[in-house]
């Protein structure tokens, strides 16, 4: 399926000497994205810098405060991370007092994170943040949600692309 922004290799002209014209950038959807991505974070900053968090902090926090303990790689799963980008967050969250990590007692090779009563506590600034960003969206909520939904399923879409076939 594509969009109106996206664009065919059947559908971008060839110059005069048969060679095929480079997409323009406006026009991929992955550099709307990665703008989109990148605006965000940008958004994020001054409203979770006082808190002491990054933007990945602040989504690892999302995670647990939904549901924890969890085990380092379900963190990892749920945030998209591998285990070489999620284990130095996990520990610089542990040194800043916001986690602790510990082994489970029932299977030693896992490692379970949960929020410290210090990460617990950032939870009740969360409304604060979410205001100020919807006060930052050009959007109105309904597109809001409907793009919500759709980035949803690609990511959905995407994830299943790039995983490795079971053997």
């Amino acid at each position: 399926m594509t969009t109106e922004t996206e664009i065919r290799a059947s559908d971008v002209p060839a110059d005069n000497a048969g060679t095929i014209a480079v997409p323009r950038l406006d026009q991929q959807l992955c550099f709307a994205l990665y703008s989109a991505s990148g605006l965000m974070t940008k958004l994020y900053r001054p409203l979770l810098d006082p808190l002491g968090l990054t933007y990945p902090q602040y989504l690892a926090m999302l995670a647990l405060w939904q549901r924890s303990p969890m085990t380092v790689g379900e963190l990892g799963e749920a945030l998209g991370l591998d285990s070489a980008t999620l284990t130095p967050l996990v520990k610089r969250m542990e040194a800043g007092g916001l986690v602790t990590r510990r082994r489970d007692s029932a299977d030693e090779r896992r490692v379970l994170v949960e929020p410290t009563a210090k990460g617990q506590a950032l939870r009740a600034n969360m409304k604060d943040v979410t205001a100020a960003l919807d006060c930052s969206m050009p959007l109105e909520r309904a597109e809001l949600k409907a793009l919500h939904g759709t980035l949803t399923r690609l990511v959905a879409g995407l994830r299943d692309a790039v995983a490795e076939p079971a053997e």
